[in-house]
């Protein structure tokens, strides 16, 4: 994705002071990092990460208090507490940061920096996914209490070069051509070069990825990115929430400053293709004894053997059969929560036309999400999009245990073409909220951006 035309501002990314962990204050990095906030299952993975090391960084991104004000100055006073205790401290001079994660079979490298904000107006970057304003309302309160960006946003543009290395695999598991050609220039020839040396640090998290962390310096090194990424746009792949974030508290000061730039990675898919996953819903007040007769109102539900790897696989089938004559050939869902899986396809072509609005891009009115929230949710369930009845949960797994455990129903959904995506942002038309789950994701507690810092 490119600016038009010459001296196109684009993308700006800037250095800055990383906070970082000590590593000789601290158990291990690996212990102290965290998923993003919003793909931590709580509570379970929550508590697990508490008690990991006692400097977790979900300390910070996921406070616990007795109420939303105590949460975050909470936070605020454990981040003052963690510096001045040497728990974490900041780098000696400003610098774009090379990250790399890989697990054997996926390789990832991209760029953390600070990067200028623009609304969506301006095509620089670009959201593709609606936000809920009481998730943007706790992110900001946090941000404004620590004067902090806590965890890196996941940003995605296409360059110039398809650079990669040999026998290895791309983040969405496919194949590189070991003969492909390495960036002719700007930011990937940087981080080919930065990966020659020796990593400022590296870690292996419980999930046997490893980490690796170079920081960029070199005056003639920033300028090639600055001048490289100046004819690019890019596409929030995760994190819009804290993007709406970003600009809201941008939009509270009228001076310039720290505040008009915010922490992001930034990862080429022409060298490394982001995977594209699915977000679950967690129904938790309505059980599927309820849920099941009301659904065969309008869809057809099958019964379907699992173990859940079998039932996901009956998913896909269902999800990417050949598109027929009639709307919603394509769309479906599989249903769990009472020990068995259900699968949900073929809506009546009828209810679809009176309940998903027009106006739209077919590609956005045959979304998942779009019916599920327009026909499931709101007219034929009648479920409230609050934090108390639906929970967004990016492992199926967890989705399934966590409806079993609480007697409510699970939706899981088949993830959307990356193709769609790119589509409607470059149409500017956002989808429903939680409809994609890009990769992989940063860690979080590798490198932190202080809004107080020079």
């Amino acid at each position: 994705m490119s600016i038009p035309g010459p001296g196109g501002q684009g993308l700006q990314l800037t250095p800055f002071r990383g906070l970082r962990y000590v590593a000789e204050r601290v158990g291990s990095l690996a212990a102290v990092t965290s998923p993003p906030y919003d793909v931590v299952v709580r509570p379970d993975g929550l508590r697990r990460l508490e008690t990991a090391d006692p400097y977790n960084i979900v300390r910070l991104i996921l406070p616990q208090a007795g109420s939303p004000a105590d949460r975050h100055r909470q936070a605020a006073e454990t981040l003052r507490r963690w510096q001045a205790e040497g728990v974490l401290a900041p780098d000696p001079e400003p610098a774009l940061y090379v990250y790399e994660q890989r697990d054997g079979r996926t390789l990832q490298r991209g760029l953390i920096g600070a990067l200028r904000l623009s609304p969506r107006e301006e095509g620089i970057v670009l959201p593709h996914e609606e936000v809920m304003p009481h998730v943007v309302e706790d992110r900001a309160d946090l941000m404004r209490a620590t004067a902090a960006h806590l965890e890196p946003l996941l940003l995605a543009y296409r360059g110039n070069g398809n650079g990669g290395e040999g026998n290895e695999t791309s983040g969405n598991g496919t194949s590189k051509n070991a003969a492909a050609e390495k960036g002719t220039g700007g930011a990937a020839q940087v981080i080919e070069r930065a990966i020659q040396h020796e990593p400022l640090l590296s870690t292996t998290t419980e999930d046997g990825v490893h980490h690796h962390l170079w920081r960029v310096t070199d005056p003639a090194d920033l300028v090639a990115v600055a001048a490289d990424l100046r004819h690019h746009q890019a596409l929030i792949a995760d994190g819009h929430h804290r993007w709406a974030t970003y600009l809201r508290l941008r939009e509270e000061r009228r001076e310039p400053g720290p505040w008009d730039f915010g922490l992001v990675l930034l990862v080429d898919t022409a060298r490394y293709p982001l995977r594209v996953r699915a977000i679950h819903r967690l129904l938790r007040r309505l059980p599927p004894d309820k849920a099941l007769p009301v659904a065969r109102r309008a869809f057809r539900v099958r019964e379907i053997d699992g173990p859940l790897p079998h039932a996901l696989e009956r998913l896909a089938e269902a999800a990417t059969a050949p598109a027929g004559a009639e709307p919603g050939a394509r769309n479906a869902f599989l249903v769990a929560g009472d020990g068995r899986f259900h699968l949900l396809d073929r809506p009546d072509p009828e209810l679809l036309a009176r309940t998903v609005p027009q106006g739209r891009p077919q590609a956005w009115r045959t979304l998942d999400a779009t019916v599920l929230h327009h026909v499931l949710l709101d007219q034929l369930w009648n479920v409230p999009d609050t934090p108390e009845d639906i929970g967004y949960i990016h492992d199926p797994v967890a989705a399934v245990e966590q409806a079993e455990r609480l007697g409510g129903t699970a939706v899981l959904m088949h993830p959307v073409s990356e193709d769609v995506v790119h589509e409607l942002a470059r149409q500017g038309i956002a989808m429903p909220h939680k409809s994609t789950s890009f990769g992989p994701k940063p860690a979080t507690g590798l490198v932190l951006r202080s809004l107080t810092l020079g």
